[in-house]
């Protein structure tokens, strides 16, 4: 073997080596970003979307919802964005939900992933008042109208106004003789779908559309609102229901060790 066929033999394995270290590390590299990318919490599904946990299941990635919307709202996500690649969801600062009466994103959906009658009324109408993309939160410490500044944009823009934006008048404790007219959200209303967060006025908005598994807390079944109706109801069937009989033959036949 010559020299110069000896160097052409080495300079070949060792593009070989690095070749095999290239793919592996690539390998490693795109493993985590997926992996990472499949735990994101902060991803905003489409109206209907199942729960978090059903969703990346369903979803068969195939763009439909992403093509039915008119106002190029929804993305198929990419690798290096949030959320598992090629699967639907929108950034409302950049672009929010416009909520289209006839919902046509959720009725493209060939796979369930977006479940219609979850915005739908008691008739089957589609009704995007009842979609639940995410709730939004304010960051009163950088909102302006918190500071005593004449704002009210989010509460402007909202489709349900004094529903899932209502102003609070406060008084302005730095003069002592103004108010101040501060956005409050209601998450029993809030659809979710960004206009506050898209026209909040500030450099970062200081309102803030986040999943509601994320944003919300969970107070538990150990708690009643007696003034709630439903509360009420599940307080009466969760009720003891007293013993048929004589009550001392069902304390003296030991009932309440049973219970």
């Amino acid at each position: 073997m010559t020299g110069r066929e000896g160097m052409d033999r080495r300079s070949f394995l060792a593009g070989m080596l690095k070749g095999a270290a290239a793919s592996a590390v690539g390998g490693v590299v795109w493993g985590g970003l997926v992996a990472g990318m499949d735990r994101a919490p902060l991803v905003l599904r489409p109206p209907g979307a199942l729960a978090a946990d059903n969703f990346p299941a369903t979803c068969i990635r195939c763009g439909r919802c992403v093509a039915a919307c008119p106002y190029d709202t929804l993305e198929l996500a990419t690798p290096g964005r949030p959320g598992p690649v090629g699967m639907p969801a929108f950034t409302p600062r950049k672009t929010p939900c416009y909520l289209c009466q006839d919902i046509p994103c959720t009725a493209a959906c060939p796979s369930g992933a977006l479940d219609p009658s979850s915005v739908c009324d008691e008739t089957g109408a589609p009704d995007i008042t009842r979609a639940r993309m995410g709730v939004a939160v304010i960051d009163y410490t950088n909102c302006i109208a918190a500071w005593g500044l004449r704002c009210d944009v989010c509460y402007r823009v909202c489709p349900l106004v004094d529903k899932a934006i209502l102003l609070e008048m406060t008084r302005n404790e730095r003069t002592g003789r103004h108010a101040r007219l501060v956005p409050r959200i209601d998450p029993e209303h809030c659809t979710g779908c960004g206009l506050c967060e898209h026209a909040c006025v500030v450099e970062k908005a200081a309102v803030f559309v986040q999943p509601r598994e994320v944003a919300l807390g969970r107070v538990g079944d150990q708690y009643i609102r007696g003034w709630d109706r439903a509360d009420e109801r599940r307080l009466r069937q969760d009720a003891v229901q007293p013993p048929e009989g004589d009550p001392l033959d069902y304390l003296n036949g030991g009932g309440l060790d049973d219970e």
